[in-house]
């Protein structure tokens, strides 16, 4: 067995002031690479910027990052962050900003990097990083993936290169500032990791300690998802974010599969949040399974069968949201997402079952499983 997980990860409250001496010695002058929103409501940015102050470091912010970042995005941060001289990139923020950090810290590790250099195979290194996530999700604040939306092609994938943050900055403290919708979405990207690097060909006992630890703690915060009136306690944001960076660090052994590859046309198309689009095909993928493996994590978080963890799903999800009125259409996107799919080499291998054209439409719902 095989286990490389090089970030170092510090989980605590205050963190990225507590931790400042460590991470600041990454550079002399930090790109801050975030959204427009989230790293502000948390304290996050502020926190970031005192401490780099603290530390006697330089810094400028980036702060144009978007839900589903693109190449362009990342194109205009690497130029900025070279205007200005920066030798290390913090990102703050869910996984868009972090996803965006790690490109574009690729691309300023070396000059004339640009578009092309993101998709060239051979081509690896970045400046240092350090990432601090503000949601309970991707878990991208562990992983070496940077996942970005290709706005010409009308496609989203990731990028192929192992972009690896030094430090892991993980407060549970700014889930505070999420909306409640935010939460959800996000904790069912942690769902759907968990879930994606079990049921994995690459899976091994390590990937799996991590994606069931996760699964166990992620159970406990079923009812802050459930209940939008209920007032989460700091355990409860504890508990979110352990499970969120678990999970992170199950997928970097294993990556994902069938649900996330599926999920793409639906961010793309529809600008349905990541962790509702995946959550859309799991309880498929489940099915899909072999019963001891489907019952195993079943029982890990709570449910009796995968038709209980659809209807989870869709309580807490609410995905009909973004549908659109038109049935046909969606079909018609479903139909797209399983052909796109069937292209995707990496996750098709990393199932570990037989995938078929019929088996993935019973997965998107448009077969009934077991009739050819």
């Amino acid at each position: 067995m095989y286990f490389y997980m090089p970030v170092k990860v510090y989980e605590e409250e205050n963190v990225v002031l507590a931790r400042s001496a460590e991470w600041c010695a990454l550079g002399t002058k930090a790109l801050i690479v975030t959204g427009r929103t989230s790293a502000k409501k948390t304290g996050a940015l502020q926190n970031v910027c005192d401490a780099l102050l603290q530390e006697g470091k330089a810094y400028t912010i980036f702060d144009a990052i978007t839900e589903n970042p693109s190449v362009e995005e990342v194109l205009l941060g690497s130029q900025k962050g070279r205007e200005c001289g920066a030798d290390f990139v913090v990102g703050i923020g869910g996984g868009s900003p972090l996803d965006a950090a790690k490109a574009i810290a690729f691309l300023m590790k070396e000059p004339g990097r640009g578009e092309a250099s993101l998709y060239e195979k051979g081509v690896e290194g970045a400046l240092p990083l350090a990432l601090i996530p503000t949601t309970c999700g991707t878990g991208s604040e562990i992983t070496p993936y940077s996942i970005l939306t290709r706005t010409r092609l009308k496609t989203k994938g990731s990028i192929p290169k192992k972009i690896f943050p030094g430090f892991a900055l993980v407060d549970p403290n700014y889930l505070k500032a999420a909306p409640h919708h935010v939460l959800c979405n996000t904790a069912i990207d942690v769902l759907g990791h968990c879930v994606e690097s079990y049921l994995n060909t690459k899976a091994t006992g390590y990937s799996k300690m991590c994606a069931e630890k996760s699964l166990a703690v992620w159970a406990k915060s079923k009812r802050v998802l459930l209940d939008s009136s209920y007032q989460p306690e700091g355990k409860d944001y504890e508990n979110m974010m352990l499970a969120s960076s678990l999970a992170g660090m199950a997928i970097t052994m294993t990556g994902t599969s069938l649900p996330h590859g599926l999920s793409y046309p639906l961010t793309v198309h529809l600008n349905m949040p990541h962790g509702c689009a995946v959550g859309y095909f799991l309880a498929g993928y489940l099915d899909a399974a072999e019963q001891k493996e489907r019952e195993h994590i079943l029982s890990i978080i709570g449910f009796s069968d995968a038709e209980e963890l659809s209807s989870f799903y869709k309580k807490v999800c609410k995905p009909e949201q973004y549908m659109g009125e038109s049935k046909e259409d969606f079909e018609k996107l479903l139909l797209t997402a399983v052909e796109e799919l069937l292209k995707q080499e990496g996750k098709l291998k990393n199932c570990p079952f037989p995938v078929s054209r019929e088996l993935l439409l019973c997965m998107v719902g448009m077969k009934n499983k077991g009739r050819g």
